[in-house]
């Protein structure tokens, strides 16, 4: 029996498993979706005998009462030997609600609409594969080609990049902490451009707004000293066998120092060869405030 990469991606209904799984394709994976999941043990067989070294399969409440079978086709494929991940969607309540009544879909566990509670519904039932996930993305504020990118980093080829996905995110505290983060570095002690009149209009992506907040000697021995943080970290997260990291970065409103900062930590990581996503999460949502 061959190595074989076996993914198994589940989660919240509205909160990318459709996007993720075309991701997943164009990475080279055969996928199959809604896989009843008593016959993930023979589909990972199957591939694992001269199919594909890459398979992913789609399992969440849609298989009513087939879903039932799902730990114990988990304990089938350990018993097996068959090494498997388990990604895991998901995204807040108020995000998948938009979702749905953008796309006019029933929620698979309200068929009689009353969305919210489907929702509810469903994350009780998904709780305990969410606590087996090793790779768990909340795509609330997360864009398709963002999550498109994130998920090249954990599950695709990494060219002889260190073996750990990192996503670099800015953000903007009056917007709320990302839910996701592992790292949270608070960047509003920073000279703030929004006070400059040339350039509050811009955001940190334009060169006028980074020279701006680069050329401080606060920030320049910031920098230097949350890249030393960084790198000494990262090792012991990969010791410990993690397989992705979301450094998030935050100002006032998310448009400024935050991105700049955010940019030029992403730059230094891919420097350093790990594999590195850049997001800026509140970039569209209106100017900073004091």
């Amino acid at each position: 029996m061959r190595d074989l990469r076996f993914v198994i991606v589940t989660g919240l209904s509205g909160a990318g498993k459709s996007e993720a799984i075309r991701a997943l394709e164009d990475l080279g994976y055969f996928c199959v979706d809604n896989l009843p999941p008593s016959l993930l043990p023979k589909f990972a067989e199957l591939c694992s005998q001269g199919g594909p070294q890459r398979a992913a399969a789609v399992i969440d409440v849609r298989g009513g009462e087939f879903f039932d079978d799902v730990y114990g086709a988990l304990e089938e494929l350990e018993r097996a030997s068959i090494t498997y991940t388990i990604l895991y969607l998901e995204a807040t309540d108020e995000a998948l609600v938009r979702r749905f009544k953008a796309t006019r879909r029933l929620h698979p566990l309200a068929p009689q609409g009353g969305v919210l509670d489907g929702i509810r519904a469903e994350r009780q039932a998904l709780d305990g594969l969410r606590g087996r996930a090793r790779t768990i993305i909340d795509t609330s504020d997360m864009a398709p080609r963002v999550l498109r990118d994130q998920l090249a980093g954990v599950f695709g080829d990494r060219g002889g990049r260190r073996p750990l996905a990192v996503t670099v995110t800015s953000f903007g505290f009056k917007h709320g902490l990302p839910l996701d983060a592992d790292l949270v570095f608070d960047v509003r002690f920073l000279p703030n451009p929004n006070y400059v009149a040339s350039l509050s209009d811009l955001d940190g992506n334009h060169p006028q707004v980074a020279a701006y907040v680069l050329r401080w000697p606060i920030v320049r021995q910031f920098m230097r000293r949350l890249r030393g943080m960084v790198s000494w970290l990262l090792p012991h997260y990969l010791a410990e066998g993690k397989s992705q990291l979301q450094i998030c970065l935050g100002c006032t409103g998310g448009r400024h120092r935050s991105v700049v900062i955010a940019n030029r930590l992403a730059q230094a990581l891919r420097e350093a060869n790990f594999s590195v996503t850049v997001h800026h999460r509140d970039l569209s949502k209106g100017g900073s405030t004091p």
